[in-house]
């Protein structure tokens, strides 16, 4: 029987920790104010972030949006290159502890999932 693939949600602002293991950035856009060193980042997983526009639509009205906003980056997340980087990922979770981060102030209110999928 395989492990089943876990993982950390943290932001990028908080330092990193040995007990992360591999530390994947999910964010279309590099976060302001910290340098590559200070994050601590193994891998950009730049495919498997919200489009800009969709970012961009929900970030006007979170609030209401949020249902359709799952919906519309369940699609993208559907892109061959977006189910390849996600493969990856949940083969490395099962390998060993894998931490997702983000730059996003709400992290359960984002688009990093606070369970393994």
């Amino acid at each position: 029987m395989t492990a089943q693939p876990t993982y950390r949600v943290k932001r990028v602002y908080e330092a990193p920790d040995p007990a992360d293991g591999r530390r994947v950035l999910v964010d279309r856009l590099w976060p302001r104010g910290i340098s590559k060193q200070a994050a601590g980042i193994d891998e950009w997983a730049k495919a498997v972030t919200p489009s800009g526009a969709l970012r961009k639509w929900f970030n006007a009205d979170p609030l209401t949006r949020r249902a359709e906003f799952e919906r519309r980056y369940r699609i993208e997340l559907e892109a061959d290159t977006a189910r390849e980087v996600l493969a990856r990922l949940r083969q490395q979770a099962a390998a060993g502890p894998l931490t997702l981060v983000t730059a996003t102030k709400e992290v359960e209110r984002s688009h990093v999932p606070g369970t393994p999928r």
